[in-house]
């Protein structure tokens, strides 16, 4: 199904009371955007620069395998991605917002609505 179909297929569905159901293909390419670095929270900038000096994290979670149960992201196989928190002003748990880490040079993907979506980081904007 194209973005258009899907827009057509959901209208139609919502004008006659009808569902709408979409495979994971279509799921995974509408929830996966980009984000540019300099517009991610400062926390996010912080995690980020954990992971790249290898920590300490603060979660014993972090750096943990990511499994992509939602599928959201591009199959890989397994311990191909990982995750880290990233920190919620005022929140008492590890809150929502993650970053996702492939193994390719700079694959990283930012979630904060703890992964129903994903934005790839962009470093060069």
């Amino acid at each position: 199904m194209t973005r258009i179909g899907a827009s057509a297929a959901l209208l139609s569905a919502l004008l006659v009371g009808g569902t709408v159901t979409a495979n994971a293909a279509d799921t995974s390419a509408a929830a996966v955007g980009s984000i540019c670095y300099s517009n991610l929270p400062a926390q996010a900038h912080d995690t980020l620069d954990l992971i790249e000096s290898g920590g300490p994290f603060p979660y014993p979670q972090d750096g943990g395998v990511f499994q992509n149960r939602e599928g959201i992201l591009p199959s890989q196989s397994s311990g191909y991605y990982h995750e880290y928190t990233v920190k919620t002003p005022g929140s008492s748990t590890r809150g929502a917002r993650r970053i996702v880490t492939g193994q390719k040079t700079q694959e990283d993907y930012y979630t904060a609505d703890h992964y129903a979506s994903f934005s790839l980081i962009k470093y060069s904007c």
